[in-house]
């Protein structure tokens, strides 16, 4: 229990995760020229503490040393104490989370990192118990040796803190991190793809699927490189498709059979802790679900398999359920605790699910693999699929559809009874890059089933960004209690473009490309570098110890990847040829890195082939506010075309303010397109140059087919 006590000068904040900390006896700043302006004039050194409100190893660290009074006394006396909600001010943890691991070799959260007023670092870690233990300093042992060096070595740190500012200064920078690869740039651009690919083959588990061993984590970009290559890369390499084919489907399947997908309620957890994906590490994550759910469908879409669709459309449903916004958009997170004990939401004992199910708890459990025993802490049980479905409806002498028919009403009585329990808390954050991203697999969502509630929640999401999120023409990367706030980043600006990218393929409103172009504009403005590459941070963002900028894909896709499909998508939709110039300027930059670091280019290099396959454009003209729901352009969506882009124009006058699109002003690819005898149609193209339109629905199938057949 919290000691009670005074608010700290977090209180006045709107994320979650800051006010977590309100009541911490420590006087706890947000970042800003307050707490900078006091460390300067008392010449303290900073204590910045950085973290996120579904970290679990962030409210331990809390509950010892931040709620401890001897703690937060030492802390606030020797220290001015800045707390940063990580995914809140992603730049200030780009930059320090780099200097904890030159320092220490390894990162993570909570990070904990001393600064000189000048904001250069010269001390850090990331989780530090309250005692001595497992070869780990004690918190206040930290504090106080810190303290003394502070007083005492004072020219030595500030001699290997401006050492470590070199290092970040110089790590970003384009030059330095082109030169460190000795790439032939010669090589073929297809042949640098698969050799990328390949690489990532070597780390594949051929038992349990995903990369390496525990903990593992979703690779949604290596998969989608992969989907890639089984797809359309390796047609003349029968046993090189097959590879990638076993890599993806195994992935697809042991991650969704197993206990990082909530299997009552839907939805992934951030990681698994073991190399079987049984136990997760339970917090849930907008931005995982975001991308698994269209991984899942693009699965779907490549090889028919139904399961796959059920699990995308799973996530859907969790979504919905638990992190939607009554306000609009989508929270942040889930955490892994409830009650104060990590997974405890999720687990169920024998004995529960026979309470809860009755007679029909040893069907529910043979198929859940839970056991008297348990498989998990305290005789309880992580419920995952003991087999493949076809496998166990074949155990039970049914089929695949028998077998979720009957499950469906069990789960439902399961998750029911969850639901009466106390649920893990919530980051109620909105973030516009995560948002952009869930809104994106709604989309997809809506394209692959054809379900219009998918696409009225992306269009909601949109428009919540548009009307809330935007201030002065200018994305904010935060909304929380009503209000927007921070300069969005790269990434904020290159999601958003490309949610609004697809939404324009899926809905025909031709506002959203208008929307698209202006802020692909934005991005070029604010962002560029003046030498072909992007900043994380916009030309008027604060001024920091150093400017980072979006080059590796994370737990995300890379800001620059992004901003490289927006570039080519808007290039083979509006002809403008800036934009095909930018494009050709970033994979300069980092193609000769792609051979070396595979997984950490995997988005980019999917951008590769993006830029080598130009096929097909896709021009689908309708009757003017026809798109929900058009067979025609169902189908388009439907068939696993990576590379396609999609245009839907609408052959009236669109009425809604600013969608409108005047002749004279059509992008390059729709114009002179219209209706054919009357009937909406479909133009399969390729360089500005098209087929014969189709407006028969099997025509249309067949020649899809013909380029989507794997």
């Amino acid at each position: 229990m919290k000691p009670t006590q005074t608010k700290n000068r977090l209180a006045g904040e709107t994320s979650t995760y800051l006010l977590q900390h309100a009541g911490n006896p420590v006087d706890w700043y947000p970042w800003g020229e307050e707490a900078l302006r006091r460390a300067r004039s008392e010449d303290k050194p900073i204590l910045l503490s950085i973290g996120y409100a579904a970290c679990h190893w962030c409210h331990v660290m809390e509950h010892e040393s931040f709620e401890n009074p001897e703690t937060a006394k030492i802390m606030n006396e020797h220290f001015v104490c800045i707390k940063v909600d990580r995914e809140e001010r992603t730049d200030l943890d780009d930059i320090y989370m780099k200097a904890v691991q030159l320092m220490t070799g390894h990162g993570g959260w909570p990070m904990t990192v001393f600064l000189t007023p000048e904001l250069k670092p010269f001390f850090g870690g990331t989780y530090f118990p309250s005692q001595d233990r497992h070869g780990l300093p004690s918190f206040e042992r930290v504090l106080i040796g810190v303290n003394e060096a502070w007083k005492t070595k004072r020219k030595e740190i500030e001699e290997s803190a401006q050492d470590i500012t070199k290092h970040l200064v110089t790590m970003d920078d384009l030059v330095s991190l082109t030169e460190r690869s000795k790439q032939d740039t010669e090589i073929k651009q297809k042949e640098l793809i698969l050799a990328a690919a390949q690489k990532m083959l070597a780390s594949f588990d051929n038992r349990f699927g995903g990369f390496g061993s525990a903990p593992k984590f979703p690779h949604s970009f290596s998969l989608d490189l992969g989907m890639r290559c089984q797809s359309h890369l390796t047609d003349e390499k029968p046993s090189l498709k097959e590879s990638f084919s076993e890599m993806v489907e195994k992935t697809l399947d042991c991650m969704a059979y197993g206990g990082i997908n909530d299997q009552i309620g839907g939805g992934f957890a951030r990681y698994s802790v073991d190399r079987q994906w049984l136990v997760p590490h339970f917090e849930k994550m907008l931005y995982d679900n975001a991308l698994l759910s269209s991984l899942y469908f693009d699965g779907y879409s490549l090889t028919g398999r139904e399961y796959w669709k059920q699990v995308g459309e799973g996530v859907l449903h969790f979504v919905s359920r638990e992190l939607s916004s009554s306000h609009g958009g989508f929270y942040s997170s889930l955490d892994a605790d409830s009650e104060g004990v990590e997974g405890k939401y999720y687990l169920f004992t024998l004995g529960e699910i026979e309470q809860i199910l009755g007679s029909d708890a040893a069907f529910f459990c043979q198929i859940y693999g839970a056991s008297k025993q348990g498989n998990f802490e305290h005789e309880s049980n992580i419920l995952h699929l003991s087999d493949s479905p076809e496998a166990l409806a074949g155990k039970h002498k049914m089929t695949v559809e028998a077998l979720w028919q009957k499950l469906t009403p069990l789960k439902e009585k399961v998750l029911a009874a969850r639901q009466k329990r106390v649920p893990p808390g919530r980051d109620e954050k909105v973030l516009t890059s995560w948002n952009s991203l869930m809104a994106s697999s709604f989309i997809k969502g809506y394209e692959i089933t054809g379900n219009d509630k998918y696409l009225k929640t992306a269009k909601a999401t949109v428009n919540f960004i548009l009307k809330e999120m935007v201030i002065k023409e200018r994305l904010m990367r935060t909304w929380g209690q009503g209000k927007a706030k921070l300069n969005g980043y790269l990434d904020d600006y290159t999601y958003f473009t490309q949610t609004l990218l697809d939404l324009a393929g899926a809905d025909g409103d031709s506002l959203w490309l208008t929307k698209a172009i202006f802020f692909a504009e934005a991005t070029l403005k604010h962002f560029s570098d003046g030498q072909g590459g992007l900043f994380y941070t916009s030309d008027d963002h604060e001024s920091l110890l150093a400017r980072p900028r979006s080059h590796f894909d994370s737990s995300v896709p890379s800001g620059t990847s992004v901003a490289l499909f927006n570039m080519l998508r808007l290039g083979r939709i509006t002809g403008h040829p800036h934009y095909a110039e930018k494009a050709e300027a970033l994979l300069a930059i980092y193609q000769p890195l792609f051979s070396k670091l595979p997984d950490q280019f995997a988005n980019m290099i999917c951008a590769l082939d993006f830029s080598l396959s130009p096929w097909p454009d896709i021009v689908v003209t309708l009757p003017a506010g026809s798109a929900s729901g058009n067979p025609l352009l169902l189908e388009v969506h439907r068939h696993y075309l990576p590379n396609k882009v999609v245009t839907v124009k609408n052959c009236q006058a669109n009425t809604r303010e600013g969608g409108a699109v005047k002749e004279a002003q059509e992008p390059l690819l729709i114009k002179g397109k219209g209706l054919v005898a009357g009937k909406p149609a479909v133009f399969l193209c390729e360089n500005f140059t098209c087929e014969e339109p189709v407006s028969k629905l099997e025509e249309l199938r067949r020649r899809l087919k013909r380029q989507a057949a794997p």
